[in-house]
């Protein structure tokens, strides 16, 4: 049977999940099969993406493949963060997880959008209009 070369890691934000391989050795780094530049383009983007790698110092040493389903542009690039962080943890823990807890890339972060209550005229936080006279 082959030795498996990955690591694998899922991440979660918002209505977003990810789930992440991080591969030993050089090669592209992509989302839903499109290089992760084209699918979260801009610098911005790509500062966020490559700074588990950065904080642990293995940009040069790995790379990662990702399926991303659900939310917007944003959740999802949080969620593939957060995998790919706890995919490099798993790599190796006594090395990575202190910088990557210290910088928050381990943290889910769990804020959601605040469903809608009953009698709130349609909205979460809307309060129906009350009659002038």
């Amino acid at each position: 049977m082959a030795k498996i070369n990955y690591s694998y890691a899922g991440g979660k934000r918002k209505e977003s999940s990810a789930r992440v391989r991080v591969f030993h050795g050089k090669g592209e780094n992509t989302v839903n099969g499109i290089s992760a530049e084209k699918y979260f383009p801009g610098k911005i983007s790509e500062s966020v993406w490559k700074k588990p790698f950065e904080v642990t110092e293995t940009s040069e040493k790995y790379y990662f493949s990702a399926k991303v389903v659900g939310g917007g542009k944003q959740g999802q690039l949080d969620a593939v963060v957060n995998g790919i962080a706890k995919a490099l943890v798993k790599v190796s823990e006594e090395k990575y997880k202190k910088e990557l807890r210290k910088f928050g890339l381990l943290t889910r972060d769990s804020r959601i959008r605040q469903r809608r209550m009953v009698g709130m005229g349609g909205k979460s936080r809307r309060q129906k209009q009350s009659p002038k006279r």
